[in-house]
């Protein structure tokens, strides 16, 4: 027994419409990279709602994918990811759509404006583990469970999102012009 014309019309409305959904619900994909002191850098990539980028700030509810991984002297020494989140995860992030940076707490006017796996003592991302903080105090990295007071740098430091690709030593991947020749 065939479809009526009218159940095909149906099913033609609801592909339709299914396909029109799935247009509209796409995703941006964020990465950055941070210079910590002392030789520690870290990377990371955030995905999140396109709707999300017109907020005037991102909140960590926004984000659906997220990770970042730490290094040391261009060797990597840990990683987070959110799918490893736990109710006892630190897990904060305040990121301006509109000037592709994550304010600092300075900014917000707030102890502390990013904890990605690592509180305000930067000493609970797990063993093994690896987490970023940056509070009034500093912007400073978490290895093993343990604060790494030498990735510490200034808290006001501006510290930006890119669609370009990163590497870990966080140098600029955009390609440089000739120069000008003159006559």
């Amino acid at each position: 027994m065939g479809l009526t014309r009218r159940a095909a019309r149906n099913m033609q409305a609801t592909l339709v419409c299914m396909f029109a959904f799935a247009q509209t619900a796409t995703a941006t994909t964020l990465n950055m990279c941070w210079t910590g002191g002392n030789g520690y850098t870290m990377t990371g990539r955030m995905e999140l709602p396109d709707s999300a980028m017109n907020k005037p700030m991102v909140r960590e509810d926004d984000i659906t994918a997220f990770k970042i991984t730490g290094y040391l002297n261009g060797a990597r020494v840990g990683s987070w990811n959110l799918i490893e989140q736990t109710e006892a995860t630190s897990w904060v992030l305040y990121f301006d759509p509109a000037t592709f940076t994550f304010p600092t707490a300075i900014d917000l006017n707030r102890p502390v404006s990013q904890e990605w796996n690592a509180n305000g003592d930067v000493d609970d991302c797990g063993t093994p583990g690896f987490g970023f903080n940056a509070g009034n105090f500093a912007q400073d990295v978490c290895v093993n469970g343990k604060y790494i007071e030498p990735s510490s740098i200034d808290p006001e430091t501006t510290f930006f999102a890119t669609f370009e690709p990163v590497t870990p030593d966080c140098r600029s991947v955009a390609a440089l012009s000739k120069s000008r020749r003159h006559p």
